[in-house]
């Protein structure tokens, strides 16, 4: 499929978890004591998903606060400072070989537990039909040429319905699952 757009969207890829696992040890070992939880989100979490080739990792820590001592370790495993307007988060990008490949976003523990990232994830774990749905739409938003900076934006309509789905379910209100100002 051409992708005129410069998004791709790659079949599931077994080998995802297992990069996402040993960059979370990397991250762990070199920030000791920095992060509480840390886990695999995003869609390369959910097997069988087609996706952006980019492990989304997401990591809560007490305060924001306690990540600045640890820049020099992040820098060194690749992970940059980057700011997309999402403003309740620290943001990291690593590129390997020029390439973006991870993202870790850095939230707060008092927020874990009701992060839409996770809370999204896990649904599609749970409900393959809303995966393919998803996979699907993102499928489709490529072929139709779609920018990169549209690409999260024309997937909103969708993830905020499986989100409200999902926080429903869990007694949850509906909060906005578009982050950037």
């Amino acid at each position: 499929m051409s992708e005129p757009s410069g998004v791709h969207v790659a079949d599931y890829d077994p080998s995802w978890p297992r990069r996402a696992a040993i960059a979370i040890d990397a991250l762990r070992a070199a920030t000791p004591g920095l992060f509480v939880e840390i886990e695999h989100i995003g869609s390369t979490a959910v097997p069988g998903l087609a996706a952006k080739p980019v492990i989304d990792l997401m990591a809560a820590v007490h305060d924001l606060t306690h990540a600045a001592p640890h820049q020099a370790a992040l820098t060194d495993l690749g992970f940059h400072a980057h700011d997309n307007g999402m403003t309740d988060r620290l943001l990291y990008v690593r590129a390997d070989s020029g390439v973006r490949s991870h993202v870790l976003h850095v939230v707060t523990l008092e927020s874990w537990p009701t992060r839409n990232q996770r809370i999204f994830r896990d649904h599609l774990r749970a409900h393959p039909e809303d995966a393919m749905r998803y996979a699907q739409l993102k499928r489709a938003i490529v072929a139709a040429g779609t920018g990169p900076g549209e690409y999260a934006r024309a997937k909103t309509a969708l993830v905020q319905e499986l989100t409200d789905r999902a926080r429903a379910q869990l007694g949850l209100p509906s909060v906005p699952v578009w982050e950037k100002r």
